[in-house]
């Protein structure tokens, strides 16, 4: 006797499964532009690597003979697979069933899946949209007595940002605990007029007194610019190609090493826009992101929060096929200062570089802390103190290259200088305490005042002080280690990438 039935009830169940919520509610999902929880997974990993895990678990519904009629299944679908050939753990929730909102049978799953990463030690991937917390107000009737808020799987949570790879892609309306996961991450995407994300939502919110829709209220054009959100994305596809590609940069696990892709890009490419790219005329910006494409490996760099904290860009990069970590000023925003919002995205970045062992490469043009009162009201100097402090604790190599200004606390916040210095200065160097042009009529103040024409002594000074603040000066007392033809960056940047991944043990 065989027990060829099971395996016929196992392949309707699995059938049933596969049908989520009724074809009336997959068709309402794909009506609203949303591709449905399976097709999600499909869209994400490679082809044919996808293992389902708990595919059956749900809520049968049954005849009066114990006859199973149909199957609701759980609202989160996750199991094994395989992203550039590399294994993860990838999990969809599925709005077409309750809204993606949690309900008991699939607790023990949601947890099951965070567990899987961590035990495992392989990244893992959300794909978010519903709330994913306890269900409606009608819940309450139904267990009777309210009860205290509680989260179950959070503390694994936790455990996966301390040691494997997370990302948590917005896909649709992301409220409460549904939010918190896409939170919970190292790099989030939401999708632009398609993604909200909020604590509660518009009809909650209206409750004390704000009226708002969806989108007003927690769309991408919020999040990705306050910096709760990482990337804002045209399509679903396009966020999982972000995706797959932010992994390619990262280590499966916490104490492993981050693969080194084949070399692509001849190490001594010199490339001779670099020798002009910097203006002259101080006030005068430049594309620092042409630099990034010109002394990284081609087609090699990856942007993360782009459109918050903009004064700093931060993105993965390659150089002679080694993962790098790359910080670089933007002058075309607010002249490159440090505000708040640019400290604390420094900060967060550093710290994601330290955690999973990624050499750190700085490009520096920074004139100091935003100033004014704005920029105090912010708590600017708390936040960029937080991002200096990063740096200082940070135990990976890092490299700099002061391709301009670097002044006061925010420019010496470049690395730490109290460890050894990998730095270069371009000849478009310009440092200090305080800018020049800012503080001669400060420090001269008396003496501008009692001479007898006040502008032409401004002017005399100035040319003095021009003279010395040559950074060949700066290098004749060792107090800048090398001046380097700007062409030079990449062939030194790819030799500081073979030697930091030598001493991180690869």
């Amino acid at each position: 006797m065989s027990w060829a039935p099971e395996i016929e009830e196992l392949r309707r169940r699995e059938a049933l499964a596969e049908q989520m919520g009724g074809a009336e509610k997959v068709a309402r999902q794909h009506a609203r532009g949303k591709l449905d929880a399976r097709a999600r997974i499909a869209g994400l990993v490679d082809a044919g690597s996808f293992r389902e895990i708990g595919k059956i678990a749900g809520k049968g519904h049954y005849g009066p003979d114990g006859e199973l009629l149909d199957l609701s299944p759980s609202n989160v679908i996750f199991g094994r697979a395989n992203i550039e050939g590399r294994p993860v753990v990838a999990s969809a929730d599925d709005f077409t069933v309750r809204g993606g909102a949690a309900d008991a049978a699939i607790h023990r799953k949601f947890v099951q899946c965070e567990q899987m990463a961590h035990a495992l030690k392989i990244p893992l991937i959300r794909m978010i949209d519903g709330t994913g917390g306890g269900g409606s107000v009608k819940t309450l009737e139904e267990i009777g007595a309210t009860y205290v808020p509680a989260t179950p799987g959070w503390g694994e949570i936790v455990k996966n940002l301390d040691t494997v790879p997370v990302v948590a892609l917005a896909l649709g309306p992301t409220a409460g605990l549904g939010a918190a996961r896409v939170v919970a991450s190292h790099y989030s995407i939401m999708v632009k007029g398609l993604s909200q994300l909020f604590a509660a939502g518009p009809a909650v919110v209206e409750a004390i007194g704000e009226a708002s829709d969806k989108e007003s209220l927690g769309g991408s054009a919020i999040h990705t610019r306050n910096g709760v959100v990482d990337e804002e994305v045209a399509d679903e596809y396009e966020a999982f190609a972000r995706a797959r590609r932010f992994l390619s940069y990262l280590p499966a696990h916490v104490g492993q090493h981050a693969p080194r892709t084949a070399p692509i890009d001849p190490v001594d490419r010199r490339d001779e826009a670099l020798l002009s790219i910097v203006p002259r005329e101080a006030k005068q910006v430049y594309s620092m992101r042409r630099v990034l494409e010109a002394v990284c490996d081609a087609g090699s760099v990856f942007e993360m929060g782009r459109m918050w904290g903009r004064a700093a860009i931060t993105a993965f990069a390659r150089l002679d096929g080694w993962p790098v970590c790359v910080i670089a000023s933007d002058p075309s925003y607010l002249g490159g200062s440090w505000e708040a919002r640019t400290s604390e995205k420094v900060e967060r970045f550093i710290k994601l570089a330290d955690q999973f062992r990624l050499p750190v490469v700085h490009l520096v043009d920074n004139p100091g802390f935003m100033i004014g009162s704005a920029a105090e009201s912010a708590g600017t100097i708390r936040y960029g103190v937080n991002a200096m402090n990063a740096i200082y604790r940070a135990s990976v190599p890092l490299a700099c290259v002061l391709v301009r200004r670097a002044y006061g606390i925010a420019g010496s916040a470049m690395s730490n200088a109290e460890a050894f210095q990998y730095r270069f200065a371009w000849p478009s160097g310009d440092w200090g305490s305080l800018p020049i042009e800012g503080g001669i009529e400060v420090a001269y103040k008396s003496e501008i005042e009692a001479a007898a024409d006040p502008a032409a002594h401004l002017d005399a000074i100035r040319e003095r002080l021009n003279r010395v603040r040559s950074p060949f000066r700066t290098a004749e007392k060792f107090g800048i280690e090398d001046i380097i033809d700007p062409r030079d960056t990449r062939p030194l940047l790819c030799e500081f990438a073979g030697l930091a991944w030598a001493a991180l043990g690869a």
